[in-house]
């Protein structure tokens, strides 16, 4: 094994295959930085072009992009409040107000960093653990999925705001919005209106960009400011913060195995890990109240958690030929067309180009961090850009990556639907990020549970399904952990201050 992969490493690191993997990690970012144009799509277009080339060199140009597109996301995350990918959203709770702070670029080069490590983490797992982490993941079934939705929900206390009532109702929102479409059940469509496109239900990324972009616009055309926030360029940024967030080894190491674990699962994906570890970081953070008012964790564990899902999503794909995203879907794509076939003999047959690709994933990551820093010194300057110019350009590109992404006139009403509906929400103190979570959530959610139940009539109980298999009775425990851990801290903390208060009082 060590010298299949100190082969796939020098391949790799061929001269074209390094020049290739550049241009591609550089279209990535390009592709994750506007919204709409997600990595999936990004890497779909570029599967015909990768067919004349040799198997390892398309494999290592389509894995490329798909790094630099999930870092992508996070510029515009950071920058305009806009997640270029679903899987940034988490980035927007911290790196935004870093951004009116004065401090945009040291959340950038936060972010391209755990996004770095992140992926690396990821592949190494990919390379050494995928057999058993693939065995892992067949574990999950509709009932495992359904938990770990539930789970996923109890994290809308921490993106609740001010108001945790108000996020419930905006978690709740979300979830209504997932059941419009087909019934997974009878077939019959639900909450259509009449439209018949709208059968197919809420896409994710309308919705997404509706929710986050056009609110932004429209803050932006109340705001007398002239710019976004202002920025001064400072000596020893780039130094300082790398140093900075690799003095944070538990929060990279514990969300790039959040992001690892979640990525090996079908359907959950990058958006869901960031969540997730989000929610755990803040959970064992010493401050968890500056969390969402621009905590430096915050970047970070969102970043490192939905980057190592780019290789752990590959690792069912590659030893069982089951895709764990979307992208991994395209990926089998690729795979097929240059003649391989996932699964065992993709390792005994094809070990070369199998290793070449795994290593190239690393070898994307290290030029990730070299041209993502060289970037940095461009994307800063986006809130540069005076807010009458900035809010029509944003208003377009998200006009434009809803209509993209189906070619349907009806994504953009849906998107501009959500965008109203997410700006005078927000007027109320109802944030976007519980809603977008519960749409995300609320179809892994309904799906598990049908599935389940549909098992459950072919004579297995019900309750046998639910609450009897270890990852089951884990994510149970779990669930009940996230929720009354909050409450028993907040009775905590009351109960401290009282007493210091009476401790002052008898002084």
């Amino acid at each position: 094994m060590a010298s299949e992969i100190l082969n796939g490493l020098t391949q790799s690191l061929g001269y074209q295959n390094l020049t290739i993997m550049a241009l591609c990690v550089i279209a990535g970012i390009i592709v994750g930085t506007l919204p709409g144009l997600s990595a999936t799509m990004g890497v779909a277009l570029l599967v015909p072009i990768t067919f004349g080339m040799h198997p390892a060199t398309g494999l290592l140009a389509l894995g490329s992009l798909y790094v630099g597109s999930m870092f992508g996301g996070a510029n515009s995350a950071i920058l305009i409040n806009t997640p270029g990918t679903p899987a940034a959203v988490a980035t927007t709770f911290d790196g935004y107000p870093l951004t009116l702070k004065g401090e945009a670029d040291r959340a950038l080069i936060a972010a391209l960093v755990a996004s770095v490590i992140g992926g690396i983490i990821g592949t190494l797992f990919l390379i050494f653990l995928a057999s058993p982490l693939a065995n892992f993941a067949l574990g999950f079934g509709p009932a495992e999925n359904f938990w770990l939705a539930v789970f996923g929900l109890t994290i809308i206390g921490s993106l609740a705001g001010k108001s945790i009532t108000k996020g419930l109702i905006g978690g709740a929102f979300g979830l209504l919005l997932a059941l419009i479409g087909l019934d997974p059940v009878s077939g019959y469509p639900r909450f259509t209106f009449g439209f018949d496109k709208l059968i197919e239900g809420i896409n994710l990324l309308p919705a997404m960009i509706g929710f986050f972009s056009i609110p932004q616009v429209l803050n932006m055309m109340e705001k007398n400011d002239k710019y976004i926030a202002s920025y001064t360029e400072r000596k020893g940024i780039y130094k300082k913060t790398i140093i900075e967030t690799l003095k944070r080894p538990v929060v990279l190491l514990r969300s790039s195995l959040i992001g690892t674990i979640i990525g090996i699962l079908p359907g959950a994906g990058g958006n869901v890990a960031g969540f997730v570890a989000y929610n755990e970081s803040k959970r064992f953070s010493k401050t968890p109240k500056e969390f969402g008012k621009g905590h430096f964790d915050g970047v970070v564990t969102s970043e490192s958690a939905n980057s190592s899902t780019v290789s752990s999503s590959l690792i069912p794909l590659l030893t069982l030929g089951i895709p764990g995203s979307p992208v991994a879907a395209v990926l089998l794509g690729g795979l097929l067309i240059h003649g391989l076939t996932p699964g065992s003999k993709l390792f005994t047959e094809s070990s070369e180009i199998a290793y070449t690709f795994m290593m190239g994933l690393i070898v994307a990551n290290v030029l990730l961090l070299i041209l993502g820093l060289i970037g940095t010194r461009f994307f800063v300057k986006t809130i540069a850009v005076p807010l009458h110019y900035l809010a029509p350009i944003i208003a377009v590109l998200a006009v434009i990556g809803s209509y993209s992404i189906r070619n349907s006139i009806l994504d953009v009403f849906v998107m501009l639907a959500c965008g109203i509906l997410g700006y005078f929400s927000m007027k109320f103190d109802v944030l976007p990020a519980p809603i977008v979570l519960g749409l995300i959530l609320g179809v892994i959610a309904e799906n598990g549970f049908v599935q389940a139940n549909l098992v459950a009539q072919t004579g297995t109980s019900l309750a046998t399904i639910f609450f009897t298999s270890p990852i089951t009775i884990t994510l149970i425990i779990l669930t009940g952990l996230s929720i009354v851990t909050p409450i028993l801290l907040s009775q905590l903390e009351k109960r401290t201050f009282k007493q210091n208060k009476n401790i002052d009082i008898k002084k």
